[in-house]
């Protein structure tokens, strides 16, 4: 007779704990190829575009120098970029190539758990990201410390949040090509049109109200309100939308993907 103890799954905190930790020890693996380039990128970025481009944007942006403006953003553009490649072609990959998921899922975790630890994993890769970011801007005293340091927080919502998003593409995909119009048609243009790079006040009337639809938007004002250190009652709209946004969208992805990871 089987003991019922046999049975019981592990404590919650660990079924998720161990999918985390899986994906960070293969990440770890190549630390310098993985770690180093998160440091690297907003250098090259805030040079090029900042630097150049703000010595013909002589007036304030937001009430700062436009290069303050721009690297506030950034904090969680690069957490955005991070996650939604990471559950969009490192979960197809892992999903339809490497068959990943079904040497884990004969571990003692379920479906949901998996996904979930997923989007965990994705939200630490943002919060890494935006903590490099941080690191760039503070050492040119770009962002002032230390208001900056409740950025990455900001940098693991977003993570969380377009790993729901992109985890609920992924349901959808059936070739890896198909990303491309995730990618080319979302994820790249909201870059533009959510704040980071000019006010959304600046663009016309009836776009605004769609800008206020992108998650992102709410990201980029959670994050350049902590690095003035200026808080308003509106970020508590906000970070409401960001919650909402990963319970509605990660519930419909979990649901979605299970039917496909079953099958």
């Amino acid at each position: 007779m089987t003991d019922s103890k046999t049975l019981q799954y592990p404590p919650l905190y660990w079924r998720l704990y161990s999918v985390w930790y899986r994906h960070m020890r293969v990440y770890t693996r190549n630390i310098l190829s993985n770690g180093f380039p998160p440091f690297v990128e907003p250098f090259i970025f805030l040079v090029g575009v900042g630097l150049g481009l703000g010595k013909y944007i002589t007036e304030p942006m937001g009430g700062v120098r436009y290069i303050e403006f721009l690297g506030a953003g950034l904090l969680v553009t690069t957490a955005m970029f991070t996650s939604a490649f990471e559950c969009s072609f490192g979960t197809f990959i892992r999903l339809e190539y490497e068959k990943v998921y079904d040497g884990m899922l004969a571990a003692p975790i379920t479906v949901n758990n998996l996904i979930v630890g997923e989007m965990l994993w994705a939200g630490s890769k943002g919060l890494f990201f935006s903590f490099a970011v941080l690191c760039i801007l503070s050492a040119f005293k770009i962002v002032a410390l230390p208001y900056g340091l409740l950025a990455p927080l900001v940098g693991f919502l977003t993570g969380v949040m377009f790993a729901a998003l992109s985890l609920l593409v992924t349901s959808f995909v059936k070739t890896i090509n198909h990303f491309n119009f995730y990618f080319t048609g979302f994820i790249s243009p909201i870059f533009f049109f959510s704040g980071v790079v000019f006010p959304i006040e600046n663009l016309p009337g009836p776009v605004r109200p769609l800008a206020e639809i992108v998650p992102l938007t709410h990201s980029v004002r959670l994050v350049r309100s902590v690095c003035m250190n200026d808080y308003k009652p509106v970020l508590l709209l906000d970070l409401l939308y960001i919650a909402i946004f990963i319970l509605v969208v990660g519930y419909f992805a979990i649901r979605r993907l299970k039917k496909r990871l079953v099958n």
